[in-house]
């Protein structure tokens, strides 16, 4: 993936500098095609069983998208594509996704003992399926008149973004591809593209990946936490899950950036925010698009009345929920953030106004407090933890903070370590808490940018701490979504 030597170091200079060749003598349609191909490849190196997958996929959607703008009227026939396709796209996600979740469920209800079939999930699945079911829904709703099928395939397959977003729609993506300017040359993009990559590898690899390996001894590991305890694997969780898909989403919005291609903002400083409802207007942000346009919207959104509203937007982030993943964790995560929505608009009526201070460390415990049941593997290892950031398990306050069990991997014994490892943690959540409170976000720093030596060695620096992680078995947790 992103991570890996081979993929920085050889497959984007290969594919950046092909793909310009060719558009600077005029091929465009070879340059496109070549693209096709050369994410095909990226596809396959990963997955090359699913391929296949991924191509009939593209060619339902695509048949289905042309028959639904060749029907000016919402005839039986539209309506009939339309389901058709939803229940395709719908249904081969679930197959992959939540089959042997559905057959856990039913084996608990009804004391049966159907086992558990061996289905291994797509790689980008998630993603690519809600890029198409946009596709035909935008056919259906009269958005898009003409297709382009080298620019569908292209929005559907670009490199950069295929396994873990940012979720696009054709319209936004094809008249990109279809731009002669974006064959050209263009170094302040590859400057600007190269800062943004470097950014994202430091956040995923220097601080997601060591935040990564206490948040899973603290939820996976440790079978008691006390108050402090629980509170740092908490905290080391919700700055992992950040850093590690926001700096996702800086590499493929910078590595598209080179080729001339804009992706959507993904992430915009969402720990800043001061009500759960900027929270979720700044975080994942393409995801929160397509829920809104493609979900809660066609359930009738606020059109209804504030009852329905209500129903619609808790419905809305249980989908959401468990999109994410097959468990009651990701379901309740939903249900528990819906609500939150909805206090919030009740607090609003209020007409009360919260010091912004107050309001945003409230928000930001609030999504802490149910970013747990994201984590946790079970609802009982997620009440592990909510049971120790109650106090429920103790206040002892650590050793000059050595003294935290599961904080030592090394040995299990801190009174036998007290090595530097305790001191690297606090340290790693103080800077995670900086950044995210008070720095810039990566793309306040790329607008910044104008091409100078200092910018340079800036973004130079940042590549070679990243280059020296880029060895490390790693992988991103979106991934698993």
């Amino acid at each position: 993936m992103f991570t890996y030597f081979e993929y920085i170091i050889i497959f984007i200079p290969v594919v950046l500098a092909a793909n310009f060749i060719l558009n600077s003598r005029g091929l465009h349609k070879p340059a496109a095609f070549f693209l096709i191909v050369a994410s095909l490849l990226f596809y396959g190196l990963w997955e090359p069983i699913f391929v296949p997958l991924l191509l009939l996929s593209i060619i339902v959607n695509y048949a289905i998208g042309a028959a639904l703008i060749g029907r000016t009227t919402a005839t039986r026939e539209k309506k009939a594509l339309i389901v058709t396709g939803l229940c395709f796209d719908i249904g081969l996600l679930g197959y992959f996704k939540y089959t042997n979740f559905f057959l856990q469920n039913i084996n608990r209800l009804f004391g049966s003992d159907i086992g558990a079939m061996a289905i291994l999930l797509p790689l980008g699945i998630s993603f690519y399926t809600f890029v198409q079911i946009s596709f035909i829904v935008d056919c259906y709703r009269g958005k898009i008149k003409k297709i382009d099928p080298t620019n569908y395939i292209l929005s559907v397959t670009f490199f950069p973004k295929l396994l873990q977003g940012p979720i696009t729609t054709y319209n936004e993506m094809a008249p990109q591809f279809s731009d002669p300017g974006t064959g050209k040359i263009n170094y302040e993009n590859i400057a600007r593209g190269l800062l943004l990559l470097a950014i994202g590898l430091i956040k995923k690899m220097v601080i997601a990946d060591n935040l990564a390996v206490w948040a899973n001894i603290g939820f996976d590991r440790a079978s008691v936490l006390n108050f402090f305890e629980a509170w740092f694997a908490a905290l080391a969780f919700i700055f992992q899950v950040y850093f590690d898909f926001s700096g996702y989403s800086d590499i493929a919005i910078g590595i598209a950036l080179m080729f001339n291609i804009r992706l959507p903002l993904n992430f915009d400083s969402p720990y800043k925010a001061t009500d759960i409802q900027d929270l979720w207007r700044r975080w994942h942000i393409t995801f929160q698009r397509f829920m809104r346009d493609y979900v809660y919207i066609s359930l009738g959104g606020s059109r209804l009345g504030e009852a329905r509203l209500y129903f619609n937007l808790i419905i809305t982030f249980i989908i959401g929920g468990f999109w994410h993943g097959a468990g009651w964790g990701f379901i309740f995560w939903g249900a528990l953030n819906g609500v939150g929505l909805i206090a919030h608009r009740i607090w609003r009526k209020t007409g009360i106004v919260m010091n912004d201070h107050l309001a945003r460390g409230l928000t930001f415990l609030f999504f802490v407090f149910t970013g747990v049941f994201f984590r946790a593997a079970t609802l009982k290892d997620a009440l592990k933890i909510h049971r120790g950031m109650f106090g429920l398990e103790g206040f002892t306050l650590p050793e000059t903070l050595k003294s935290i069990p599961f904080l030592n991997p090394v040995t299990g014994n801190w009174l036998a370590h007290l090595g530097p490892d305790t001191y690297y943690f606090i340290y790693l959540i103080l800077a995670s808490i900086g950044i995210i409170f008070f720095a810039k976000n990566s793309m306040e720093i790329t607008e910044r940018m104008r091409p100078s030596v200092r910018w340079a060695l800036f973004a130079g620096l940042l590549l070679g701490v990243a280059a020296l992680h880029l060895t490390q078995v790693s992988e991103f947790i979106y991934a698993n979504f």
